[in-house]
């Protein structure tokens, strides 16, 4: 006795794509909050050697310690995939203040594009105090 036949097989065809398989214009739009960026930002900031954070400063006069402000203020407008970021922060003596803004402006401009793909056109800092730094004396070495 034989084996009835199984019936044909259909020919395989792959299934259609979902999430990740479509291409990204057809998944749908991704806003990026300027909170996001902030934070980044603000981030981003505190990798890049003598750079600190600001105390709040009201008529000039700062309400805490510099020293105590854990990250650069930061502020950020978004405008479809253009930034604009304004970061606040403290520079340490006696550390070149144009050369560290410099690399802060360049690098937390370059993480804001890794990160979220957004341009950033400008990144404006302002140094709000310079702050006695121990990562920029030699060894030994004290400020009196």
């Amino acid at each position: 006795m034989t084996a009835p036949l199984a019936p044909p097989a259909e020919p395989w065809s792959a299934p259609a794509p979902t999430g990740r398989d479509r291409p990204a214009e057809g998944r749908g739009d991704l806003t990026i909050a300027p909170g996001v960026v902030e934070r980044i930002a603000a981030t981003a900031a505190t990798e890049v050697e003598h750079v600190s954070g600001a105390a709040r400063r009201v008529a000039g006069l700062a309400l805490g310690s510099d020293a105590s402000a854990e990250r650069p203020r930061v502020s950020a407008q978004v405008a479809g995939d253009v930034v604009t970021v304004a970061v606040t922060c403290s520079v340490g003596y006696p550390a070149p203040v144009a050369r560290v803004t410099e690399e802060l402006r360049l690098h937390v401009g370059h993480r804001i594009e890794e990160l979220t793909g957004l341009h950033a056109r400008s990144v404006d800092i302002s140094v709000a105090a310079l702050t006695t730094d121990t990562t920029a004396h030699p060894k030994g070495r004290t400020l009196s």
